[in-house]
This record gives C-alpha cells, structure tokens and sequence, in this order.
C-alpha cells in the first residue's frame, strides 16, 4: 500500500488512475540547468523541475508544506530549494533541513517536499504523478548506432492530447493537411485494407501505404510504408519504410530506408497538450539534425493547426458521437483501447 504523503493540491484537476500511475513526458533533458528552478503543469498539477550539481533531476509539488507558497517562485541554493516566503530549506531526498526563524531546531519529521518518481531516458525527462506498475515503453532504435536521433518540439497545442496522438497515427490526411509534402490533393491515396491488433506493448497496424511527393528531408518522391503503435495512451510511434519513387508513385529501387517516430504527449490539462517527438533515422548519408528538425517543425505545426480546430475539444471514446470509416481504423481502435482502459479524464 502507498503510504507516500500526498500534498493537499492532489485534490485538484486529473483524478484518473489510469493517468496519474503512468509515465509523462515533461520536458526534454536538455531543458534543464543545474542550480535553476522550471515550473511546468501536468494534468492541471503544478510542478516544478530542477537538476542538482551531481546532475539528478527531481520534480515536486510546486508547494511549501508550511504556509502552500510556490517554490517555484524561490530558488536552488548549494543543492536546496529555497522557499521564498520563509527561507525553509528543502535537499535534494525532499527533507527541510533549516527553519530559519528557528536555526538550532531539528525540523519536523513531516517538513518535506511532496517530491515524485523520475526518469530520464531517450533524451527525455519522465515522472509519475502515482505508482506506475509498468516501465517506460521502449524505443526500438534508440541504442541503435545506425539510428540517428533527433529531437524535436515542444509543440504546444491548444488541444486535446488524446486529439493529438489520433492525428500522429492517422494516414488519411495527408494530402490534405500536408499537401505537397506528404500527399497530394489531386490524387489522395487510396487506403487498401489494413489490421490493427493489441499486443502486450499497446496497439500495433500492419503496414499502410501512401505515396509521398517529398517525403523526406532530400525533398524527393517515396512510397512510404507506415506501421503505426499507440504504447500509452500518450506515447505512440511509427516506423515508416522507405523505397525512392518516381513522380507517379512507382518505386524506382527495392532498397527501403527507415524513419521511426517517438511521440509523447504532456497533457497540461484536458484542452492543452505539449508535444515533443525524436525521430530515429538509418538513411545513409546521414542528414544533417536541423533539416530533420525543420521539416518537424513543419508537419507538426500543420498537425497543430488542425488538430486545434477539432470539436468538442475531449476525444469521444463512446464511437457513436463521430463517424468511423474503415480507413480510420487505427483511430477507432485507439479510442476503443482508451475506454478498455478505463481512461476517464480528457474524454467524452
């Protein structure tokens, strides 16, 4: 049984399990600097993160036990937060360890920071509002040396983020969300037939095939080869299997490349989501980072975009309030799965 202390805030915003004994992306590593406090919000929870001098991160409750001001609004000192209104000192397990209105006291067992689980993997810094009882899921080709990786993001939506990862594995609107670059307008594909099936990782398709006009970052024709999974309900990933075209779409080589796609969802609350994604390539030559990055930058601000005017703002998981076509059925099988999983905050 947990017998953690909760602070009183954990009264406010997301009561879900499913959410709050889960894994969350909130920033990438590189977002944070020794010796400085970062505030942030997940699932309408106030935090904060800050690295030590030994290079740990933590994330707490942005609260002072004492009096509830936000740390956040103090500052790091020789490895200790400092609360702002009455200078306690918290170290880096959490414990008070100066009052300074009373120096000589041994502060109460009770002074502590409401402080929580914290990973950093992929390049990604990941915490857990409760007690998950499964590990972060796993990046197929991150410790891959044919793989280059990339990071891209944050891209902040005014959106749903359950709407978010439902655009990541969808095909469909490619030609028109992305014309010219993934698609194209005139001659959208035809989606053939394809299967999406539970596995003991979260939900996998077989292969969708669409024709690309630029679909890389050398900005020539691909048929592109997508297998889409949904790991968490705010993790997905695609790997997508490369052969050069012509301009009709025919492949020119039977040499196929890879381009897979981590995607993770910071819900701020259940209308703003965060994304951040790594791209993971074995293209030879290698790209350079930033034209990987650009053309992100690029696709995921035209996913915001729409994604944004998406209406009601909360992903029904009951199918009857949209319509579902065959070609849609990753994105069914992903809103049935979040029922199954009994996911009740951002949802309809």
């Amino acid at each position: 049984m947990n017998t953690r202390a909760l602070p009183i805030t954990e009264r406010d915003g997301c009561q879900d399990p499913v959410l709050l004994n889960d894994w969350h992306v909130v920033g990438f590593s590189t977002d944070f600097e020794p010796g400085k406090l970062y505030p942030l919000t997940l699932l309408e929870r106030d935090l904060i993160v800050w690295r030590d001098t030994h290079g740990a991160v933590h994330v707490w409750e942005d609260l002072c036990i004492h009096r509830g001001a936000r740390l956040s609004k103090g500052w790091v000192q020789d490895d200790q937060v400092v609360c702002p209104y009455h200078g306690w000192r918290y170290n880096t397990q959490g414990r008070c360890t100066l009052m300074p209105a009373a120096p000589d006291e041994t502060p109460m067992k009770k002074a502590m920071a409401f402080t929580y689980k914290v990973v950093e993997r992929y390049g990604f810094v990941w915490m857990s509002l409760g007690e998950p009882s499964h590990d972060i899921p796993v990046f197929p080709e991150w410790d891959d040396a044919d793989f280059i990786k990339v990071h891209s993001g944050p891209y902040i939506y005014e959106a749903n983020g359950y709407r978010s990862v439902e655009n990541f594995i969808d095909a469909t609107h490619f030609p028109f969300v992305h014309a010219g670059l993934n698609g194209v307008t005139d001659n959208p594909d035809r989606l053939l037939p394809y299967s999406v099936e539970l596995t003991p990782t979260g939900l996998k398709s077989s292969e969708v095939r669409v024709f690309q006009p630029q679909g890389d970052f050398r900005g020539i024709p691909v048929v592109a080869f997508y297998t889409y999974h949904a790991f968490r309900p705010l993790v997905a990933y695609f790997s997508k299997r490369t052969q050069d075209a012509d301009a009709q779409g025919n492949p020119v080589t039977d040499k196929s490349n890879l381009f897979t796609t981590f995607f993770t969802v910071q819900a701020v609350n259940d209308k703003q989501s965060i994304v951040r994604i790594c791209a993971a390539l074995d293209i030879k030559p290698a790209p350079d980072a930033e034209q990987t990055r650009k053309r992100a930058d690029v696709v995921f601000n035209q996913d915001r975009e729409i994604v944004e005017t998406q209406r009601p703002e909360r992903i029904p998981v009951e199918l009857r309030y949209e319509l579902h076509h065959r070609t849609d059925l990753m994105g069914q099988r992903y809103r049935s799965w979040l029922r199954d999983l009994g996911v009740t905050y951002g949802v309809y």
